[in-house]
């Protein structure tokens, strides 16, 4: 099978193209026959600095779509010819795929194997931020960073259906902040957002801010929570130092902090990560939210996908597509 490896930390230039054995399920695992895969920031991260990589050579990739191909001692639930949509510890970026099946999905219905490619990370992120660890009210407002990515744009959605008062994303570029605003955002900030979310707000700042940056954009997000705020972070976008923060910062308004990570949970509570991930994807098939393909490239064009997302100038969500067919 075609594989793409990291064989040395590095640019996109770094992926290689090989040739490999198909793996081989074990017990509680299948694997897949990819038609599509995800591409993510943490893939990028993977390959420039070791980012959740064991050892090298490593095939990156966290979410794929395709169908059963074999199934692993113990797996029930689950049959060869299947179509579903996986999330992985890795290995995504091939031919072939293993996944534990606690984060093997069946097909939602009336969902395609383009589209279910984009779901398995993306959605039962976003769900959770806005939801089990964000535990937003009606009524309330949201701050986002990077609001024209891929659980952006999942999350600017799921907050106005969930009631938000209103919903203020931050981004990079005048073309993002256009995207961001045809996604759910109310208003949309570039670069510098500190003074414009106060602003915005009449002084008051939010209820809830979504941070997957860190380093100073963690800090400023921070600042911007009104009296009683949360904030969640979910990523380290920024390569920073991994953040802290004390009673200096919690008590005067009586803020808090906390964190989510979809690759962790899956290994410390696969059944509320499978019950999340199942609620969230209900909101793609009742039409609640949607999350646009912006991009697509053949596996063996994985460095160009690396580098569109790398320019920061991306939108949506960026596919590999490696079985299945072209739109």
């Amino acid at each position: 099978m075609r594989a793409i490896e990291i064989q040395e930390y590095g640019g996109p230039e770094v992926l290689k193209t090989v040739e490999a054995d198909a793996p081989e399920p074990g017990p509680g695992q299948v694997s897949v026959d990819v038609a599509y895969t995800g591409v993510n920031f943490a893939d990028l991260k993977a390959r420039a600095e070791g980012y959740r990589v064991p050892r090298l050579p490593f095939v990156p990739g966290l979410e794929v779509s395709g169908r059963v191909r074999a199934i692993g001692a113990g797996v029930v639930g689950l049959s060869v010819g299947q179509e579903v949509v996986a999330l992985t510890e890795g290995g995504a970026y091939a031919d072939v795929a293993v996944a534990d099946t606690a984060t093997v999905f069946p097909l939602p219905a009336g969902v395609d194997l383009r589209t279910a490619a984009t779901l398995p990370t993306v959605l039962p992120t976003a769900y959770a931020l806005v939801h089990a660890v964000g535990r937003l009210q009606p009524g309330e407002t949201v701050l986002v960073q990077g609001a024209a990515g891929g659980v952006g744009t999942v999350a600017g959605q799921l907050a106005k259906a969930a009631g938000a008062g209103a919903v203020y994303g931050v981004v990079s570029g005048a073309a993002k902040a256009a995207y961001a605003r045809e996604h759910g955002y109310d208003e949309v900030f570039v670069g510098e957002f500190e003074q414009a979310v106060r602003e915005a707000s009449d002084g008051r700042g939010v209820d809830l801010a979504l941070d997957p940056v860190g380093g100073e954009t963690f800090r400023g997000s921070l600042a911007s929570l009104a009296v009683f705020g949360r904030l969640v972070s979910f990523g380290n976008a920024s390569s920073a130092e991994p953040w802290s923060v004390g009673q200096p910062e919690l008590y005067p308004a009586g803020v808090s902090v906390g964190g989510f990570s979809i690759l962790t949970l899956a290994k410390t509570a696969p059944a509320r990560l499978r019950a999340l991930a199942e609620q969230a994807f209900a909101t793609v098939v009742d039409g609640t939210v949607s999350l646009p393909v912006t991009a697509e490239f053949g596996l063996e064009e994985a460095a160009e996908a690396h580098r569109l997302m790398g320019t920061r100038q991306s939108t949506g969500k960026l596919l590999l597509r490696v079985s299945g067919e072209r739109p």
